[in-house]
């Protein structure tokens, strides 16, 4: 190998260590967000709450973007349709994600919703993108999944049946946003604008919510609550998750998104008081290992590639 060469691959494997390290960190800062609404006990409708939660965290993202001329990038044709998908399906997930962990509860909410959201996203990937599904990708969203299952277990009783399938349906909102934000990362458009964009849409579309249900929304508890899902929950952590999916694959970016369940467990037992059983400690550990064959065997096989 030349020395360009080498250059180039350590060049390549930092973006992808980084890429990694920044939806990972994006998984973290979600994974407060549950957590946060049991500590918060807000009487807010959820739906309002995340409707919120969008405008206020676009906002905050908008005011870093540049002017003008970079706007004018993410409105092209092959960029703006990407962007239009990414902000039905970012909607969709923040309303039915809060209304999940309002009838599940933190950790469960949580855990049933991105516990499909790796699959989703692998098969969104594969559908529009035609992105080869390999075989760590597989073992390891397979691990990580299994890991979410064993979490769930704590909760043996009957779940609410309603929450679960509004989590499920999150779960899958979740997976598509992922593949549109990397298809219009591949179109040419600048990732903080595009998302600041993402996120406006949808909470303008979802607007109404306000409208018809604002009641507590001014609430100390509330206000508090909005304040930090809109700021670290939605501007820093979509920032975060876009630059990684830049440097990433969509299915690994999945399937790395899985550490926001493991953080909401982690909560759930530190500040909510909930019991470290044997499961949960089992479902962790499988979990993390997931997240890790998936890592490891993605940057492998795109060193390889190259």
């Amino acid at each position: 190998m030349t020395a360009t060469a080498t250059i180039k691959a350590t060049a390549d494997s930092r973006r992808r260590v980084t890429g990694a390290a920044a939806v990972l960190g994006a998984a973290a800062l979600w994974g407060t967000v549950g957590p946060a609404q049991v500590l918060a006990s807000s009487a807010a409708d959820p739906g309002a709450l995340g409707v919120a939660r969008l405008l206020l965290g676009g906002f905050a993202l908008a005011a870093l973007c540049a002017g003008g001329a970079v706007w004018r990038l993410v409105v092209r044709r092959e960029v703006f349709g990407w962007i239009l998908l990414a902000a039905a399906a970012t909607g969709v997930y923040q309303v039915t994600f809060m209304h999940a962990v309002d009838r599940l509860g933190a950790a469960l909410g949580t855990t049933v919703a991105l516990g499909v959201a790796p699959v989703a996203t692998g098969l969104c990937a594969r559908w529009w993108t035609r992105e080869r599904l390999t075989p760590g990708w597989v073992a390891g969203t397979v691990a990580a999944v299994l890991g979410c299952a064993v979490l769930l277990s704590p909760w043996q009783s009957p779940a609410d049946g309603l929450g679960v399938g509004v989590a499920l349906l999150s779960g899958t909102c979740y997976g598509v946003y992922t593949v549109a934000a990397k298809r219009f990362l591949q179109a040419g458009a600048p990732a903080l604008p595009a998302t600041t964009l993402t996120l406006l849409l949808a909470g303008l579309a979802l607007s109404p919510i306000l409208v018809l249900r604002p009641g507590h929304l001014t609430d100390v508890n509330s206000l508090s609550l909005i304040a930090w899902t809109s700021v670290a929950g939605t501007a820093v952590a979509y920032a975060a998750f876009v630059y990684g999916l830049d440097r990433t694959s969509a299915p690994t970016a999945g399937t790395l998104s899985l550490a926001e369940p493991l953080l909401a467990a982690a909560l759930g037992i530190l500040v909510l008081g909930e019991q470290l059983t044997l499961p949960v400690l089992l479902g962790c550990l499988v979990l993390i290992s997931g997240l890790v064959t998936v890592t490891v065997m993605d940057s492998r096989l795109r060193s390889r590639s190259r």
